[in-house]
């Protein structure tokens, strides 16, 4: 068997005629080239962590320290909670709620009362009654939120619990806005001789009685009272709760507070707008469509809220100091009307074709035509210097409403001038900031005003922590000030602004 020789490219090239020993040199000076080779990549390696060690020591900005709540620990959960590292960063927990299961005389009863009162037939099975419609469902609509499967509430921002054990939250999911308006309107003799004052003090009775109520105070209770008259009768034994309200307006400043409680939008009665931005359609300057005059306040309930009163009565006098000033200026529509069906399509029509839909303070600061002119495009100007606006953490009312200071607003011929003046791309601009933010306002949208108030309602948990822990240390004792869970509402009025 022949051994091969070693080639190397020189001998390849070579002529053939070229002697072997020509191939001795190169394997001779191998030593030497292969040490010179391992130097200079020493030298290169060396060369590279001095250029590393300078950018590192003169460029470089330090990482902030890994932790749960720092600005890129909160970016990331932003992008899905996913880090860069092997261990992803772990969600905050989500709040637990447990809704009570009331006696049905405090939901499906209340809706099955509604009916009778107005000539309806007693059903075999209440829970198959459908809620009537009105500016308070959103008892219905949080109601109807809870009772669905936990699978069916994934986008949620709090989770339901079945074992009261585990709630940090117990909702009470009574039908107090409803319940007011049962007999509402009814001619003498033909009521159901359903009482709402009766409700309230049984449903006070038999929250007080629940253990866990009991163990708390009622602090970490959440207890829906979406019309400003509603459990009036009992707010004092209730109070600790959090209190989901449309404004203070009749909560005195030791019943209701910013602090403790949350402002929740009415449910708009107007159809949604589904056209585009722009003024060309609507050729109406300034639009209003509701009651003149004040309703009939209640006596009871202002035996001892004297500030209440003089509230009410102010908000009465405004409108219709309105209505003078402007019934019969060119292009403005305002006209009285109460919440019929004919009436709200009249609204409907009015608002989609109107630059400015105007939102003076009533029975109380706020109304629901402020939700029906967001949903409508149709800017909306608003004289109530006392009104509490719902979720203005995230969301900046100046960016697509005016407010007026109601003694300006009564000047004659200064509302109207200071609308004329407002160019069209600053109406447009107002419309499309409205678009951005109408969907806080629908209750059936997936991620509209059900999930924001329970955003809301979790963020007070720290503070309901708080106050329990209070209690227990605390002497109990009568104040005739407010304590320091609360916090009076808009005393400071409001800032006169196009925005």
């Amino acid at each position: 068997m022949k051994t091969r020789k070693p080639t190397t490219s020189a001998a390849r090239g070579s002529s053939s005629s070229s002697p072997p020993s020509q191939t001795l040199p190169f394997f001779s000076n191998m030593p030497r080239k292969s040490s010179l080779f391992k130097h200079t990549l020493i030298a290169t390696v060396f060369f590279l962590l001095a250029i590393y060690a300078f950018f590192s020591t003169f460029f470089h900005t330090p990482l902030p320290p890994s932790d749960s709540n720092s600005d890129s620990s909160s970016f990331l959960l932003d992008l899905g909670g996913v880090s860069s590292q092997e261990n992803p960063i772990p969600f905050p927990e989500r709040v637990k709620v447990f809704m009570y299961d009331l006696p049905h005389k405090f939901t499906y009863g209340i809706i099955q009362q509604h009916s009778l009162a107005r000539g309806g037939s007693p059903v075999p099975e209440i829970t198959t009654l459908n809620y009537p419609g009105h500016q308070h469902m959103h008892e219905w609509f949080l109601f109807s939120d809870l009772a669905r499967p936990q699978s069916d509430r994934l986008g949620s921002p709090v989770v339901k619990v079945t074992d009261p054990e585990e709630a940090d939250l117990f909702y009470v999911p009574a039908f107090s806005s409803l319940s007011l308006i049962v007999n509402a309107g009814r001619p003498p003799g033909s009521a159901s001789g359903y009482s709402d004052e009766e409700m309230q003090e049984q449903l006070a009775e038999w929250l007080t009685g629940q253990e866990y109520w009991k163990r708390n105070n009622g602090w970490d209770h959440v207890i829906i009272a979406g019309d400003p008259n509603a459990l009036y009768r009992v707010v004092d034994r209730v109070k600790s709760a959090v209190l989901l309200v449309s404004d203070f307006g009749r909560l005195r400043p030791d019943q209701g507070s910013l602090v403790k409680d949350v402002v929740i939008p009415y449910s708009h009665r107007i159809s949604t707008y589904t056209g585009d931005f722009g003024v060309k359609d609507r050729t109406t300057l300034l639009f209003f469509m509701g009651n003149r005059y004040r309703k009939e306040v209640i006596n009871r309930l202002l035996q001892n809220a004297f500030e209440i009163d003089v509230l009410v009565e102010q908000g009465g006098k405004i409108r219709d100091l309105l209505f003078q000033i402007l019934e019969n200026e060119e292009d403005v529509v305002i006209k009285h009307g109460t919440q019929s069906r004919e009436n709200r399509r009249a609204a409907s029509r009015g608002m989609h074709t109107s630059k400015f839909c105007l939102n003076p303070a009533g029975d109380t600061p706020s109304a629901c035509r402020l939700f029906d002119s967001i949903v409508s495009l149709c800017v909306p100007v608003i004289v109530s210097d006392s009104i509490e606006l719902p979720f203005e953490d995230i969301i900046d009312y100046k960016k697509f409403s005016v407010f007026v200071e109601t003694t300006t607003a009564l000047k004659p011929g200064y509302l109207v001038s200071l609308l004329r003046k407002v160019p069209e791309q600053k109406i447009i601009e107002y419309q499309k900031a409205m678009m951005e933010v109408k969907r806080y306002y629908d209750y059936t949208h997936p991620n509209g005003t059900v999930n924001e108030i329970w955003r809301q309602v979790s963020q007070k948990l720290p503070l309901i922590k708080l106050m329990i822990n209070r209690d227990k240390r605390l002497v109990k004792r009568e104040l005739s000030e407010p304590n320091c869970s609360c916090l009076c509402s808009n005393q400071t009025g409001i800032i006169d602004s196009l925005g």
